[in-house]
């Protein structure tokens, strides 16, 4: 048997400071809340400084230590330039790549320079976020990284190729980064949402007919929302599970089962 207490020091992330990037909105700032909730400190990071300070101030006032990051995910440059000095002056535990980039519309629509910043977004700032804050991972044999894919790491979707390849792309490399830290005692692994109710999701609720034949599929009959996904990240972000390496974790009210 287990010793009493056993469980909240496996699920506890006392002592530990999470990265969550996206965390101004959406599944970015339920994941803040419940990692501080669990017992983390946090460093928002979103497109600029400013946008942040609502989701701080919530934090501090549960007793988190909160710092915020302002830099464009899309300027691969001058993510990795705030990335590396982050990682220099600050000892990062977790690592969670949640925000995201969307952008609708049919093939012969879209514009080479919109397929690049999807993708540069979803998937190129996690490569340089994990190569910035992986090796001091490595070096301490702890750490997590935490990818947020898609339903559409596994399907196509309709009119949006960049964000279908995108996350296709993040499952593939949450599993190679996996095969190559895990020996290192660094777990990477993935959280794949189903349909919910954030800003990317909104003209898809707002279309009466496809909100409709979205919502006829989920077994759950709802849609969800970011709270739905504070247990899977919490979980994925602490010792209880240390023997979970590569895996991706589907939260979407039986939309795959289905």
């Amino acid at each position: 048997m287990t010793e009493p207490g056993y469980l909240s020091r496996q699920f506890g992330l006392e002592g530990r400071r999470a990265l969550v990037t996206g965390a101004r909105t959406g599944i970015g700032r339920a994941f803040a809340h419940a990692l501080a909730a669990a017992g983390a400190d946090l460093v928002l990071w979103g497109r600029s400084a400013p946008g942040l300070e609502e989701v701080a101030a919530e934090l501090s006032a549960t007793g988190a230590e909160v710092q915020t990051v302002g830099a464009d995910l899309a300027d691969l440059a001058k993510l990795r330039g705030v990335a590396d000095e982050l990682a220099a002056a600050t000892r990062i535990d977790i690592l969670v790549h949640c925000a995201g980039l969307i952008r609708r519309g049919p093939l012969d629509e879209t514009a080479r320079a919109t397929w690049q910043e999807v993708l540069r977004v979803n998937l190129d700032a996690a490569f340089e976020l994990a190569q910035a804050f992986a090796p001091s991972m490595v070096s301490r044999r702890s750490g997590k990284i935490v990818n947020v894919a898609s339903l559409l790491s596994f399907q196509g979707g309709r009119n949006v190729a960049a964000y279908a390849a995108s996350k296709h792309g993040l499952v593939g490399l949450t599993k190679a980064l996996s095969n190559e830290l895990a020996p290192h005692g660094v777990n990477v692994n993935a959280i794949a949402p189903g349909y919910i109710e954030t800003g990317n999701t909104a003209p898809l609720r707002a279309d009466p007919a496809r909100s409709e034949q979205i919502l006829g599929r989920i077994p759950a009959g709802r849609w969800g929302k970011p709270e739905d996904l504070a247990g899977a990240v919490c979980f994925l972000c602490s010792d209880a599970a240390a023997y979970v390496h590569g895996h991706v974790l589907v939260v979407d009210g039986g939309w795959l089962a289905w």
